[in-house]
């Protein structure tokens, strides 16, 4: 008797254990992490989510994330596209941020910045503008982060057509 109480409450515990986990969300980051969480809310630019067995309430930006699979439903929820950068060539791929929620769970990278010359240039202010923002990119692509979260964007000084954007490069490793 005691030998079937025994195994009845060991096979209940690992029930009772398989359905705890069963309900976990699994979110799959472009790193190629998988954790498992309990998914709160899909925002606009973030997901909030919790830890099994924890309180504290994450977030992470969507950017990182590639999938959610939903523990309860098995519902599979395409959260961003990886963007993959090769090289210099790929500038035109990264993409500018101004929030830096946006960039939560990526890795932060060095400071970048794109400058257009200045008193000799024959720029417009709106081509000063867009060869800064390619640079900006470009320096982005060289290092291989898809992400840049802009930090300071000045245009235009004292009649010279010029342009300074700064940043800070991201990347999902």
């Amino acid at each position: 008797m005691k030998k079937i109480t025994l195994l009845t409450t060991a096979l209940l515990m690992v029930a009772i254990s398989f359905c705890q986990t069963a309900a976990n969300d699994k979110m799959k980051k472009h790193s190629g992490e998988t954790i498992d969480v309990k998914v709160i809310k899909v925002g606009e630019a973030t997901i909030t989510y919790k830890y099994p067995g924890e309180d504290a309430e994450e977030t992470i930006g969507k950017y990182a994330v590639a999938s959610i699979t939903y523990g309860s439903s098995g519902r599979v929820e395409n959260v961003s596209e990886k963007i993959v950068i090769s090289g210099k060539d790929d500038w035109e791929k990264v993409q500018i941020v101004t929030d830096p929620n946006q960039v939560l769970g990526l890795k932060k990278g060095s400071e970048i910045k794109g400058k257009t010359s200045g008193l000799l240039s024959y720029n417009t202010a709106g081509s000063a503008d867009k060869k800064a923002t390619r640079k900006i990119k470009e320096e982005a692509a060289e290092s291989g982060a898809p992400f840049i979260l802009m930090t300071s964007d000045k245009s235009d000084g004292f009649g010279v057509k010029q342009s300074i954007k700064k940043g800070v490069a991201y990347s999902y490793k």
